[in-house]
């Protein structure tokens, strides 16, 4: 299977790259955020035509480009960018009619399994339960909430059968019966630290995930890939790969 990195040369793009060969992906080339070209290709539009599956860690503001050069030519894209608005979701969604496209913020196996577990605990705890998610990621980021954090915060309100509201970055002061609150740590070179917290009188469940590494996202990425090549047209999510 032939992959294509966008965004190549950042720091997820290198990762896909060093990962690719154990993984026993061929890695056909890369083009950069500023435009050049990595590989037997005159631009995006070449590299796509000459791939399987495109592998988008480049921004949110390039993301509609990609998505139509993944139309035109009918190959499948998946898109680990970050800080996505509704606006792309919808382009997501458009572009889904026509090739398959897989996004999710966090490419992590484990992350997504620490989804579906949060959502399970919030369907089965009342709101008496409050629920806090905390991520830490190094000083570098920009997004906060980080991608993951409302990742996990969806699916705690997905559990609960309800609609995340829109996240109040570390508010001070007592939260509502049923409000899902978030906090955002940076320093240093954190990879990514997340901490769902359920918490009633007298008792909480914590569960969490912390990134060691940059490769897990890449190996994740690439095992997504794999799994996307050959499907038909629609949206998917790490969920689908992991059978959930």
């Amino acid at each position: 299977m032939k992959i294509g990195i966008l965004g190549a040369a950042g720091r997820m793009g290198r990762a896909i790259a060093d990962a690719a060969p154990a993984m026993g992906a061929d890695l056909a080339g890369g083009v950069d955020r500023d435009g050049a070209v990595f590989g037997p290709y005159r631009d995006t539009a070449e590299l796509a035509v000459g791939t399987d599956v495109l592998i988008d860690f480049s921004t949110a503001e390039a993301l509609a480009a990609h998505l139509d050069i993944a139309r035109v030519d009918g190959g499948a894209i998946v898109v680990g960018t970050t800080g996505l608005t509704a606006e792309h979701h919808r382009l997501i969604d458009i572009a889904a009619q026509d090739v398959a496209v897989l996004q999710s913020a966090n490419m992590s196996l484990g992350v997504n399994l620490l989804a579906a577990l949060v959502e399970q605990a919030a369907a089965r705890l009342g709101p008496d339960w409050d629920i806090e998610v905390l991520e830490m990621h190094h000083r570098h980021k920009l997004d906060a909430p980080s991608g993951t954090a409302l990742l996990l915060g969806q699916a705690a309100a997905k559990g609960r059968g309800v609609t995340l509201s829109p996240p109040q970055h570390d508010r001070n002061g007592a939260r509502s019966e049923g409000a899902i609150g978030f906090a955002s740590l940076r320093g240093g070179s954190v990879a990514g630290d997340h901490l769902v917290v359920l918490a009633t009188e007298g008792e909480r469940i914590e569960l969490g995930h912390r990134a060691e590494t940059r490769a897990i996202f890449a190996r994740g990425a690439i095992r997504a890939a794999q799994w996307l090549a050959g499907r038909p047209a629609g949206r998917y999510a790490m969920a689908d790969v992991l059978g959930l």
